[in-house]
């Protein structure tokens, strides 16, 4: 590594800020990657407990993808990951869009604690040259939870707030000879707001992408996410295939049934959800299950796997299942005495079927108190994108708008609607969500709405 690259990664951190180390340029190893060729990557120790400095510390890892030397630096732009337990490489496979939308921006992705190449809950279990990588095997479970619960200490600092005050820490050394973006999608805009409460971070901009609902709700929480989807789901139908849905549902036996993912109809339509193009599909799979030919539902059951994969989330790069139970049921669980009898009753009359109340009632983690910081809004913010789609079946919609209500009272907030648009709009609605974050940046007007152009 040169002097000047390596000099650039070490101002990603200044040594100077208190309670962290110095940090530590490394081999990104996977810069073989077109989009993420000149990578530069390093690891900074923070403490596990920031209010502890002397105790424990924990490795965080970040990377940098410097903007095109063919335009001017305009400043950089940190990309914050969602989940729970997504690692920055999640964001990976949409490097160039995000590269079009920030152009003159270099590129800040970090790993949050519990996630990708930054430390564990579970570092025996979760290490990359364990028997499944940092996922987990079967009898590797075991082992997990019950050091979750022996050390409930280091367990429960792998919070929204601990991971909130490492983002300061690495923001506060951001360059500042241009201007400093702070970008969120899904989970992420929780912990990005949770850090401006936290830190009082200086950023110039901040774009939330699919901005969760409220944290204080009892109306869009993880428990009730199978009444989102089924609302999602029906809204995008037209009556007569709904209709024709519901009779569908009441096939008791039919040769196509062997042919449905996981042999659930209803969670597989659910999952169609996230990628609108497979999504727009299902009244013709109906149409064509009900008169007993199953070829479009198996080919789009190929699709949506070919889909998952491109997502850049398989190997050590799957999220942190440890972290997002941990999270989802100290956090983001407005019911923890949910009950299986409740989650199936609630799910009896759904055309559309989420796992994750279940899950919330099989976790066994443990769980951490909720602190003085949930469910408060910054004091004051940015300038302030938030992009959403009205088909979004992860956040809610409505939970979006409700929010960004509340957030307008602390500075200026637009809200821009992409219409039909699903979850992450880099991956779904790449046109809008370019267009709409580069007329932010250059303090243009941003549309209202838009529509995604449809693939020919």
């Amino acid at each position: 590594m040169g002097r000047s690259v390596l000099w650039a990664v070490l101002l990603l951190v200044s040594p100077m800020i208190a309670n962290a180390s110095a940090p530590r340029a490394l081999a990104c190893e996977d810069d073989a990657s077109t989009a993420l060729g000149g990578s530069q990557c390093a690891t900074v120790d923070v403490p596990l407990r920031h209010a502890d400095p002397s105790g424990e510390h924990i490795t965080l890892f970040l990377r940098r993808i410097p903007a095109s030397a063919d335009l001017p630096r305009r400043g950089e732009v940190w990309l914050i990951s969602g989940g729970p337990g997504e690692s920055g490489a999640s964001l990976y496979p949409l490097i160039q869009t995000y590269q079009r939308a920030f152009p003159g921006f270099d590129l800040v992705i970090p790993d949050h604690r519990g996630t990708g190449r930054s430390s564990r809950i579970c570092p025996v279990q979760e290490a990359r040259d364990s028997p499944e990588g940092t996922g987990l095997a079967g009898a590797e479970w075991g082992p997990c939870i019950g050091s979750m619960y022996a050390n409930l200490q280091r367990t429960s600092a792998f919070s929204i707030t601990e991971a909130a005050q490492d983002l300061g820490i690495l923001m506060s050394a951001a360059d500042r000879s241009g201007q400093v973006l702070l970008y969120g999608v899904s989970y992420g805009t929780q912990l990005a707001l949770r850090s401006l409460q936290v830190n009082g971070l200086s950023v110039d901009g901040l774009i939330l992408d699919g901005l969760v609902p409220p944290e204080a709700t009892e109306t869009w929480d993880l428990s009730r996410r199978t009444a989102l989807v089924d609302q999602v789901g029906r809204r995008s139908m037209d009556e007569a295939s709904l209709e024709r849905y519901r009779r569908l549902l009441t096939v008791k036996e039919a040769a196509w049934q062997t042919d449905v993912p996981g042999g659930d109809l209803r969670r597989f339509f659910a999952a169609l959800l996230s990628f609108p193009t497979l999504r727009d599909r299902i009244p013709q799979i109906v149409q064509q299950l009900s008169e007993g030919d199953s070829r479009l539902l198996v080919a789009t059951a190929k699709d949506w796997s070919a889909a998952l994969a491109r997502l850049g989330q398989g190997g050590n790069d799957q999220p942190a299942l440890p972290l997002v139970m941990l999270i989802a049921a100290s956090e983001n669980n407005a019911r923890p005495e949910l009950s299986l009898d409740t989650v199936n009753e609630e799910a009896r009359d759904a055309l559309f079927v989420s796992p994750i109340p279940g899950l919330l009632v099989a976790g066994s983690v443990p769980r951490y108190p909720r602190d003085a910081w949930f469910g408060k809004t910054p004091h004051t913010l940015p300038r302030t994108l938030i992009v959403h789609g009205t088909l979004d079946p992860n956040t809610a919609y409505e939970g979006a708008k409700e929010h960004a209500a509340t957030l307008g009272r602390s500075g200026p907030v637009t809200f821009h609607t992409v219409d039909r648009g699903a979850h992450l709009l880099p991956l779904v609605a790449p046109s809008c969500f370019v267009a709409a974050v580069g007329n932010f940046i250059d303090g243009d007007v941003v549309s209202e709405r838009c529509a995604e152009p449809v693939p020919e």
